[in-house]
């Protein structure tokens, strides 16, 4: 089976067993599971505000909950443990679940909201949030929010920080859903500061070590020789390598020498020729234009003179 396949099974099946859970343990105080698979088997934790009813008379509650667990949702050897909720007020499912049974009995939305969030932040909370969507007082529905102190609604301390309940009030007009957000008091926000009062600045500032001596401080000439050379630098080189590369470098001058091409033209060749190619091109242009500039010149004293003609047989 693929992996994102598994993930979907998983979940579906954590969704079920907790539908289960509220059904069954509704009147114990449901607070919520926790299911972890382990070598020996599945360890689910549930936390409930009356363990005793959630065990049962001598455990015959909690073994029936562990055979239908192992029957009808496949779960290997599982093993329950129930923890009881020491603030029932600061247990979002607990919360929701208590929200939705007023909402059956008849109290008003609007008092049962208010009483609930209050109770919830005089237990100490940092923030809580209850949302009622549905038919509240008509035939319409519509939502309805409560908000107190400081409240989560995305990113990572929405999802380990904020605890999430839900839960259903079914009345005449229709169902109502039950949102409830709740933030721990002993909750630590990313975001938390701290101020505190009469306290040096300096005091925690954490000045480096040598660091003004070793920029105002000049090596010694012992510790310039002794040192390594910089990593990439090429190392020193001895009398004979020195010797080798002068001979190389003799070799390839000769054989560039006589490997040179006679019919190649050196570069001061072809600078002059480039030269004398620009005097003849201008001496060429400067005696077109003197051509050019004496026609012009003859045209124009002909015109003058059959003007100054016709002129004279006008006046005749």
């Amino acid at each position: 089976m693929a992996d994102e396949q598994q993930f979907i099974e998983n979940g579906l099946q954590r969704t079920q067993i907790d539908e289960f859970f509220q059904d069954e343990l509704g009147r114990a105080g449901y607070g919520g599971m926790e299911v972890a698979k382990t070598p020996m088997g599945t360890q689910i934790v549930l936390k409930a505000e009356k363990p005793g009813m959630v065990i049962g008379k001598g455990g015959k509650n909690i073994r029936k909950i562990t055979d239908t667990l192992e029957t009808e949702f496949g779960l290997e050897d599982p093993q329950v443990d129930v923890q009881e909720v020491e603030e029932p007020d600061l247990n979002a499912a607990i919360v929701a679940d208590r929200l939705a049974n007023a909402l059956e009995r008849g109290w008003y939305f609007r008092k049962a909201g208010h009483t609930t969030i209050d109770r919830i932040m005089e237990s100490g909370a940092l923030g809580a949030e209850i949302v009622l969507s549905g038919k509240v007082t008509g035939a319409r529905s519509r939502v309805e929010k409560f908000n107190r102190g400081y409240i989560k609604h995305n990113g990572e301390p929405a999802e380990e920080i904020v605890d999430h309940g839900q839960g259903t009030a079914v009345m005449k007009l229709g169902t109502i859903g039950v949102d409830v957000k709740i933030i721990p008091p002993d909750a630590e926000l990313p975001d938390d500061f701290e101020i505190y009062e009469d306290v040096e600045v300096e005091d925690y500032i954490e000045e480096a070590e040598g660091v003004e001596e070793l920029l105002s401080g000049e090596p010694d000439e012992a510790d310039a020789d002794d040192a390594e050379p910089e990593t990439g630098a090429p190392p020193a080189a001895d009398g004979a390598d020195a010797e080798e590369d002068v001979v190389e470098e003799e070799v390839v001058e000769e054989a560039s020498e006589e490997f040179e091409d006679p019919d190649v033209p050196d570069e001061a060749d072809v600078e002059e020729e480039l030269d004398d190619l620009a005097a003849d091109v201008d001496e060429e242009l400067d005696e077109e234009t003197e051509e050019q500039a004496e026609e012009l010149m003859d045209e124009m004293d002909d015109d003058e003179a059959a003007a100054e003609d016709t002129q004279e047989g006008d006046d005749e």
